[in-house]
């Protein structure tokens, strides 16, 4: 039996899920109290039949080859596509609102000094294996990602920072303790690098996790997956514990869900529009008109957390040269990028934070683009112009790699046009494609000039994710005075306002020292056809199919 819808799902605009988004993220989001809330709206279809109805596969071409299905170790959108199916977590955030409500857990309360979590569970949750949800598994997968598995599950990893066990009270409650104040854990506990899994599955080794030997409680069980090819999600039978964003209640109306792996952004689009297809991702400019005129719609929602950044190794010349990195941050038309290589669901990058991330704040006027003000820095520290307009110092030209992985199917267009502008000012931008686990050998030796990435998460703390010296410190940089610490300040801040006007701190330092080249903002842009509805995004900007169904023939 399927339920009765909850609520409708409204369509959001992109400037109406912008505002929405900014307006109450700052205010609820930081916050750590606080259960359930208003429904949240979905980012859906603009028409369509009053009731949703059961059955049918949704044939949905990825733009790259996901990494795995395990949720705690995978972070590519793709991956997480198919993950985010499989396996609930202990919250959810509200899309619109940003505020953190129930899922797994019904409840939760938190000490005065941000170090004990007490979550209590909620009864009749059953992983795909039949077995009854409990505390237990809850410490296990914790356990491991805070052990042995981290090494392969970073962004898990370092939610758990700090981490010191959880604490069994009874099969339905649990306590997470860590050994200094964690304001970030609340909203890590809803992302899908701590979704809950069986408690097996923590003994697994990593690589056979990541081809599918994972147990969930996720609305889609797998059927299948091939490395580089794709993935088949089938409907969990018994599904009853959907969040109050969802649309509705009990089980997914889809029955399959099939991914496959069509690289080519035409070949996608035309698929779409000739049926080969009923989803796509990575939509480019150029396939909006195929999609919109075979009677399809494309959905989009702007990605919190980094945008797509170069973030420069400062243990490696001419990088470790702080006017040579600053002289980047000017020589880059934002604005540029996205009007010819991408389109207006995307947005420049204003600051270090994408504009829909909690404590975000507007820098454009420092990332202002003046080519003639990167000249004149290059050139008083020592950077003059060669026979070839590429500039030279001490008989070194000015010379950099990027190295990138085309999980995003814009990025190897974006990154052609930033070297464009900055050979403009006198810098040979190379760029070197990788793989995605090339990129990560590379990020793990050391071996680039600049990493080019993004990542998703709707909460500040992102930061320090990703530029503290105890975390992934991509720049490889030393510790330091200002920004180390601005980041570890915030984690142990309660108060929303105080924790957003340290967050707001980092945002400056980082830019000071011009640890990261903002270039774009990531928005997620998926095409489907019209008799498809009800695909929604989550606040991460990830694909939710609970509620996804198609028209029927008949």
């Amino acid at each position: 039996m399927y339920p009765t819808s909850r609520q409708q799902d409204a369509p959001l605009r992109r400037s109406a899920r912008r505002a929405a988004s900014i307006a109450a993220v700052l205010g609820a989001c930081l916050a750590l109290a606080g259960c359930a809330g208003t429904a949240a709206q979905g980012a859906g279809q603009e028409a369509g039949p009053a009731e949703p109805a059961p059955g049918g596969t949704l044939r949905f071409a990825l733009g790259a080859a996901p990494q795995g299905v395990d949720p705690q170790q995978v972070g590519t959108n793709v991956s997480i596509y198919v993950a985010r199916q499989l396996a609930d977590s202990l919250t959810d955030q509200d899309p619109v609102t940003g505020r953190i409500e129930p899922w797994l857990a019904e409840s939760w309360d938190i000490s005065d000094d941000l170090t004990r979590f007490t979550f209590h569970l909620r009864e009749g949750v059953t992983f795909s294996d039949g077995s009854d949800l409990t505390a237990d598994d809850v410490k296990a997968g914790f356990d491991a990602i805070a052990g042995d598995l981290g090494a392969t599950a970073p962004l898990a990893a370092s939610y758990l920072a700090g981490y010191e066990g959880t604490e069994i009270a009874d099969d339905h409650t649990l306590t997470v303790v860590f050994d200094a104040p964690n304001a970030q854990f609340l909203q890590a506990t809803s992302t899908v690098s701590l979704a809950v899994l069986a408690q097996e599955t923590a003994a697994v080794d990593p690589s056979e996790r990541l081809q599918g030997e994972i147990v969930g409680s996720g609305p889609f069980v797998l059927e299948s997956y091939t490395q580089d090819q794709g993935a088949v999600l089938t409907r969990r039978a018994g599904y009853d514990w959907a969040p109050a964003s969802a649309a509705h209640d009990g089980e997914a109306y889809l029955d399959r869900i099939e991914f496959s792996v069509v690289p080519e952004s035409g070949v996608r689009a035309g698929g779409l529009a000739s049926d080969q297809f009923d989803a796509v991702g990575d939509v480019l400019p150029q396939d909006v008109p195929q999609i919109e005129g075979s009677g399809g719609t494309v959905l989009t929602r702007a990605n919190p957390g980094v945008p797509f950044i170069l973030q420069p190794n400062l243990t490696r010349p001419p990088l470790d040269d702080a006017d040579v990195r600053r002289a980047l941050l000017l020589a880059v038309d934002r604005t540029e990028l996205v009007d010819t290589v991408l389109s207006d669901a995307f947005e420049p990058a204003t600051g270090v934070l994408a504009s829909t991330t909690p404590g975000y704040v507007d820098r454009s006027d420092r990332l202002a683009f003046d080519p003639d003000e990167a000249g004149r820095i290059l050139g008083a520290a020592g950077w003059t112009p060669g026979a070839d307009g590429i500039r030279v110092k001490d008989g070194e030209p000015l010379e950099l790699e990027v190295t990138y992985a085309p999980v995003f199917t814009g990025s190897g267009p974006v990154l052609e046009l930033v070297a464009q502008q900055l050979r403009a000012v006198g810098v040979d931008l190379r760029l070197r494609q990788v793989t995605a686990a090339e990129q990560t050998t590379a990020q793990q030796s050391g071996d680039y000039d600049l990493y080019y990435y993004n990542v998703t998460r709707a909460d500040a703390d992102i930061l320090r994710t990703q530029f503290s010296t105890a975390q992934r410190n991509l720049s490889l940089r030393e510790a330091d005075d200002v920004v180390d610490p601005l980041l570890e300040e915030q984690l142990g801040e309660r108060d929303a306002d105080a924790r957003a006007a340290l967050v707001a701190d980092a945002q400056d330092a980082i830019l000071d020292d011009a640890l990261a080249v903002p270039l774009f903002e990531l928005s997620q842009s998926i095409g489907v056809r019209g008799d498809v509805h009800d695909v929604t995004f989550d606040a991460s900007s990830r694909l939710l199919f609970h509620d996804a169904w198609i028209e029927q023939e008949g």
